[in-house]
């Protein structure tokens, strides 16, 4: 059976409705960088998606290639997830979303290196005949975080996300939102055929000791 990030890592893919404290490891994405409203359909955060997931699946499915991945096995796709920030905003500013910078990223298992990655680049690029030069292979260390689940529309995320920064100022802890450490979401339904209403995204904002 394939392995399944979300099945493995539960905590980190599928936490309550409720405020939790976590610390996240090391994780290396596909990763493509952006600025503007993901809402329209002709701007980069639509191209960006297409990117990330030719990339992700060439490499998924480099063991029926002549490449060999050390280390390689099978494994899910992971979700779509997204690093979001707007310059000079405390935290995101859901009203200026023509301000929204981001970083677009689908997680990668560890086994893959440099060269594979570049490998899939140049692939896709040839098989799909779609620009991949702007995909890059990102490590990122989150460190100790506030999380909760939040279900329903994008646009209802600020009520989960002053929930979550309460409990974190309860239990000792100040939101540590930076030029580093951005406000992350886990993108855990398929927006194009679940309503709104019925969308789980998991939102994460780094934290610290007060």
């Amino acid at each position: 059976m394939a392995f399944d990030f979300k099945k493995e890592y539960k905590e980190f893919y599928m936490p309550k409705d409720k405020p939790s404290i976590v610390e996240v490891p090391p994780m290396q994405y596909v990763a493509v960088r952006g600025a503007g409203d993901p809402n329209l359909p002709e701007e980069d955060y639509q191209k960006a998606i297409e990117i990330l997931y030719t990339v992700a699946y060439t490499l998924k499915m480099s063991y029926k290639t002549d490449h060999r991945i050390e280390g390689f096995f099978e494994y899910v796709v992971p979700p779509l997830e997204g690093f979001w920030y707007q310059e000079g905003v405390a935290g995101i500013d859901y009203g200026r979303k023509d301000k929204f910078r981001w970083i677009s990223v689908i997680r990668l298992p560890d086994f893959i290196k440099q060269a594979d990655f570049e490998w899939a680049v140049e692939t896709a690029q040839k098989k799909k005949k779609l620009d991949c030069s702007k995909a890059e292979l990102l490590t990122v260390e989150e460190g100790l975080c506030v999380q909760i689940l939040h279900k329903g529309p994008f646009d209802d995320e600020p009520a989960s996300v002053a929930n979550m920064e309460q409990y974190a100022e309860a239990q000792g802890y100040c939101v540590d939102l930076g030029d580093r450490r951005l406000h992350h979401e886990i993108y855990l339904s398929d927006a194009r055929r679940v309503p709104p209403e019925n969308w789980k995204t998991v939102i994460r904002h780094p934290i610290r000791r007060r």
